[in-house]
């Protein structure tokens, strides 16, 4: 196998790291940015420090109507306002749905055609350009990885189910991390958002890919999260723990670079039940931990030696300790509708990249095990 190792966009990390948006705009060339926010940003007041940074301050164009799961109308709704307001560039300021929103804006911004034709198995999907519009993010939530990830997942049409985009053009061109930006954020969204990066970070150094940066960068952010973000949720002001948690979301944004597995194959298709896609992967990465340790053991020996004992052990009491589900029954999942769920992630592309492609009888036994 030929190995894919690829460098993301630029990155600055630290307290205070929003207050160089502006000189990181001039250097990207863009003078009439489109920021892109949701509700929850904006009750928490976020946009503020960000409207200081910009030459317009509050006129600057803004759209606000990123939903909690990004979706084609929302993309067309924000790409009116992108062409309207003759914008040249974007801002996504949130979690990974305004990132991933803010990333379909930008394709549809520069490409022909409809935004499905660019979906991962599409007749376009290998064909988005460099000359996609230049990307800004700077994430409030420390589990997206999108910020520094080249993949953005978007419902199409009223079926619910996200379709993927990948490229390495869609990848950010920068990514400011703010640890002040992730103080607000609620102990549920810190809990649900700091296991999915932990999730891309086992995940993608389970992956058959050859990768060995990126392993050295997962087992450093598998550590990272695993001591820090107990703390992080149990006291939201812990400024240390704030950052400890973000920087390893940023590391597990880059291990999506290596694929992702069974956890996230099987998220996208329960994502159509309005869950929290967070909160799925924490529900299914400890089943899914028992069931990679019978495919890849030696993988395992390292990983339970960076951690002190048996990795799928600690994740699991992990995800009690922060309070998330552990159940599909608890979140309101039909009993009937897992095998159409199980179907559906065999034909997930992170099922093509996890430690061995599973069939529809191994993902039904699987979630009939966490129902």
């Amino acid at each position: 196998m030929v190995a894919y190792i690829q460098h993301v966009g630029r990155i600055r990390f630290g307290f205070g790291a929003v207050a160089e948006l502006a000189s990181e705009l001039q250097l990207l060339g863009i003078s009439r940015p489109l920021l892109m926010l949701d509700d929850g940003v904006c009750k928490a007041g976020l946009q503020v420090k960000v409207f200081e940074s910009l030459p317009l301050g509050e006129q600057n164009p803004a759209f606000t109507g990123c939903p909690s799961h990004p979706t084609e109308d929302a993309v067309l709704s924000a790409l009116r306002v992108y062409q309207d307001e003759n914008c040249d560039g974007l801002i996504a300021l949130g979690g990974g749905a305004v990132i991933d929103l803010a990333k379909g804006v930008a394709l549809m911004a520069t490409h022909e055609g409809k935004l499905a034709d660019y979906a991962v198995g599409s007749t376009r999907g290998t064909q988005i350009g460099p000359f996609v519009a230049p990307l800004l993010c700077i994430p409030t939530t420390a589990g997206t990885g999108s910020e520094v990830g080249r993949g953005a997942g978007i419902a199409i049409g009223s079926g619910g189910e996200k379709a993927i985009f990948m490229s390495v053009n869609l990848v950010p061109k920068v990514a400011l991390y703010d640890p002040d930006l992730t103080l607000t954020l609620p102990a549920r969204l810190t809990a649900a958002t700091g296991i999915d990066a932990l999730g891309h970070a086992i995940e993608g150094y389970l992956s058959p890919a050859v990768n060995p940066p990126v392993d050295a960068i997962a087992l450093d952010a598998i550590e990272r999260l695993c001591r820090n973000l107990g703390a992080a949720v149990a006291n939201p002001s812990d400024r240390q723990a704030r950052s400890q948690v973000l920087m390893g979301a940023m590391e597990g944004g880059m291990c999506m670079w290596k694929g992702l597995g069974w956890a996230h194959a099987l998220s996208i298709p329960l994502d159509t039940f309005n869950l929290h896609h967070g909160t799925l992967i924490g529900l299914l990465l400890p089943e899914t931990l028992k069931w990679a340790r019978t495919v890849v053991p030696e993988k395992f020996e390292r990983l339970d030696r960076v951690l002190g004992g048996r990795c799928e052990d600690i994740v699991s009491a992990l995800v009690t300790e922060i309070g998330l589900p552990r159940t599909l029954s608890s979140l309101g999942v039909p009993y009937d509708a897992l095998p159409e769920v199980a179907e559906a992630a065999t034909k997930s592309v992170f099922n093509r990249t996890a430690p061995l492609p599973a069939e529809a009888p191994y993902f039904l036994d699987l979630l009939h095990k966490v129902y």
